[in-house]
């Protein structure tokens, strides 16, 4: 809790396994650096407890809770040279030279920066100033590494790249990783456990593929997924089994027949319908089944392997997207024909915005 009574996390639960690789994702302001600054001990803890292999560290300063954290910024000493800014942390811990000496030039091989140990900071690209930050947590051997938002200077190319590299050391090392970023692709390529927030609350824990297959509620929907998912208002009916009416446009799709048990309570209710990008095909031969909606083409985006197709129905005046495969772009301000593959569909309910 800050001034003024702001809660920033709120009764949080998490318990994070040996060797584990967590990813704490979500917008901006929703308490994930917050939180993994608690651990650090760079915020105070209102209420609740840390335990660091079963050591309660609420009071425990930050240099005696057997951490190592990477921030943002790099934070090296501009005067040092890289061999320095990786030992400064061991000579204050006055470890033996020999020690020091082997445990830098370990770090070193390991990201691949043995010959700039000679070089300033200045002297760097943004790529080896991290690597020299990630290399004076390594030299640590801490109980937890801490990351918050490594990679958000780099460019888009670099980041891929520096993504790969902490996955791989991440193995290496065998270690316990904590890592803070907004960046959902991020999140889902690195993670073994996601921990997505919103406005202080935790919103689902869970691996990758749970949360991108099963989020709990239109929220975690939404945010895991590039381009997000479609969001379609309406409401059920039952006629020869259920279906979908959509709102504005009057747009009716069939429910799947594996999903009429959970959503017959929802007969007359408005409730949303959540149907992936990928989940949406150019009609045609080969195209996968489903039910086919005639749409209008918006905007076109060629990705090389795949093409993004923003379009809307016919009255209905919201966007949606479709990824389907890379073949001849559809074109803009046309009628186009889509298949709905709604066996993939997601329902939420429309007051709670729980998943159905």
């Amino acid at each position: 809790m800050f001034e003024g009574g702001v809660v920033a996390v709120h009764e949080m639960s998490l318990d994070v396994n040996d060797k584990e690789f967590v990813v704490l994702v979500g917008p901006s302001g929703c308490g994930k650096s917050t939180t993994l600054r608690m651990i650090a001990g760079l915020e105070e803890v209102t209420s609740g407890n840390i335990y660091i292999d079963r050591q309660l560290v609420n009071d425990v300063p930050p240099k005696d809770r057997d951490i190592a954290m990477v921030f943002q910024n790099y934070a090296l000493y501009p005067h040092m040279s890289v061999y320095e800014n990786m030992a400064f942390g061991l000579r204050l811990r006055k470890l033996p030279k020999h020690d020091i000496d082997d445990r830098v030039r370990e770090a070193a091989s390991i990201l691949g920066i043995e010959q700039y140990l000679g070089r300033k900071p200045k002297a760097l690209s943004g790529g080896q100033r991290q690597r020299v930050a990630v290399g004076r947590a390594i030299v640590r051997k801490p109980k937890v590494f801490l990351f918050d938002e490594p990679l958000s200077n780099l460019d888009a190319k670099l980041r891929v790249q520096m993504r790969t590299e902490i996955s791989k050391l991440h193995q290496r090392l065998g270690a316990t990783m904590i890592y803070v970023t907004h960046d959902q692709t991020e999140a889902m390529t690195m993670g073994d456990k996601i921990v997505l927030m919103k406005d202080g609350y935790v919103h689902q824990i869970d691996t990758p593929l749970e949360i991108y297959g099963r989020p709990v509620n239109k929220f975690v929907a939404g945010f895991i997924g590039s381009p997000a998912m479609n969001f379609l208002e309406g409401r059920i009916q039952k006629a020869r089994g259920l279906t979908f009416v959509e709102a504005q446009d009057g747009m009716k799709l069939p429910i799947a027949k594996k999903d009429n048990a959970r959503l017959k309570g929802y007969v007359r209710k408005e409730l949303t319908m959540g149907l992936r990008p990928e989940d949406i095909h150019i009609a045609g031969p080969g195209a996968a089944s489903g039910t086919k909606v005639k749409v209008r083409v918006e905007v076109v985006e060629p990705m090389g392997n795949e093409i993004f197709v923003y379009f809307s129905t016919k009255r209905d005046g919201n966007q949606y997207v479709a990824r389907v495969r890379a073949s001849k772009e559809p074109p803009v301000g046309k009628p186009l024909e889509l298949v709905f593959d709604l066996s993939k569909a997601h329902f939420f309910d429309n007051e709670t915005e729980k998943a159905i």
